[in-house]
């Protein structure tokens, strides 16, 4: 398939905007064409707006490219990637869904709107068919799709083959990394030799979006699935990796081996998305793992590994939090609208 979709990032010059650049700008289908950013960077050639940090080199083909403010007038795309913070998605997407584009957005500022879809291309492709429901209901030429929180992610992957048990309560402690809060997130006074045990807003997400993202459509909503979530959550020094320790109570009460054998066949049939592994969860039975270090950047970091698997149900599961939790999301969600012909 060519390359014929126009891509825009919002937010394009900040950690999750670097993500997105990295993850387009070699991809199969989508082209850059437009980068848009805060009236600060707006004008400036992308390689002097942005303090690139990844460790891979900038991309050449968008290095010289001109930053331009985030307006819908001013973006030439067919669908624009959002890295927004919340409070801007809130007004922005809307600008952009109005005029016409598909946004797929990583904020969580419409994650939880009845009729936008929150979608895991493994968990739930056929809400995408709220796209329909939101058009009618706003009158919008365009659309909002969004990928849930990055720990939510990793964590309602695991649970979709154990939808099959009855799966009726969890209780999740995430180790999250500071790369989750921004470069200039977490002081390096307030991480190094610590652990905070309070992320913002962060143990709400976790309690509620896996219920929208496991219900069923029923042709004009989302009946949310029927499971409680307790979380606590706590960020770490760790630099790229969310790691997961969850306990899982299901009504068919699976033994670990059957926990780990459904966890192997998981086969959400995706293989023809460039940005799906080859393996979206992958079983670690080393008795120390999974591990950040070792274990983020399996599947190119869009895979989430699991360990641990032990009666109760108990296991940790871990994936990396800026690609399979954020900007790899997005996209992989935007090679769906591709897939079935919504863009």
């Amino acid at each position: 398939m060519a390359k014929t979709i126009r891509a825009g990032i919002l937010g394009a010059t900040g950690a999750v905007g670097q993500r997105f650049v990295q993850a387009l700008a070699d991809h199969p289908w989508f082209e850059i064409t437009s980068l848009a950013a805060s009236e600060k960077s707006a004008g400036k050639q992308y390689k002097d707006a942005a303090n690139w940090r990844l460790d891979v080199p900038l991309p050449e083909e968008v290095a010289d490219m001109e930053v331009v403010p985030v307006e819908p007038s001013r973006v030439d795309a067919d669908v624009v990637f959002s890295a927004l913070p919340a409070s801007s998605a809130l007004i922005v997407e809307e600008a952009f869904a109005k005029n016409g584009f598909a946004v797929a957005s990583n904020a969580s500022a419409y994650r939880m709107v009845e009729d936008v879809p929150l979608v895991i291309p493994e968990v739930n492709a056929d809400h995408l068919d709220l796209i329909e429901v939101q058009q009618d209901n706003r009158g919008w030429d365009g659309y909002i799709i969004t990928n849930p929180n990055c720990s939510t992610i990793m964590m309602t992957v695991t649970f979709k083959p154990l939808m099959q048990f009855d799966l009726s309560n969890v209780t999740v402690a995430t180790m999250q990394a500071v790369s989750g809060a921004g470069y200039n997130g977490v002081s390096s006074m307030g991480i190094i030799d610590n652990i905070v045990p309070y992320i913002g807003n962060e143990e709400d997400k976790l309690e509620t979006e896996p219920q929208k993202l496991l219900g069923e459509f029923d042709g004009s909503q989302i009946v949310k699935a029927d499971f409680d979530v307790s979380a606590s959550c706590h960020r770490v020094p760790v630099l790229d990796g969310h790691t997961e320790a969850i306990w899982a109570t299901m009504d068919d009460n699976p033994t670990p081996e059957e926990v780990r054998q459904a966890f192997l066949d998981f086969d959400p049939k995706l293989g023809d998305l460039p940005t799906e592994p080859e393996k979206p969860l992958i079983v670690r039975d080393e008795e120390d793992r999974p591990q950040p270090r070792l274990d983020r950047n399996a599947g190119n970091g869009m895979s989430v590994s699991v360990g641990r698997i032990r009666e109760g149900i108990r296991y940790v599961a871990m994936g990396h939090n800026t690609i399979r939790g954020a900007a790899g999301a997005s996209v992989l969600n935007a090679e769906l609208l591709h897939k079935t012909n919504r863009l």
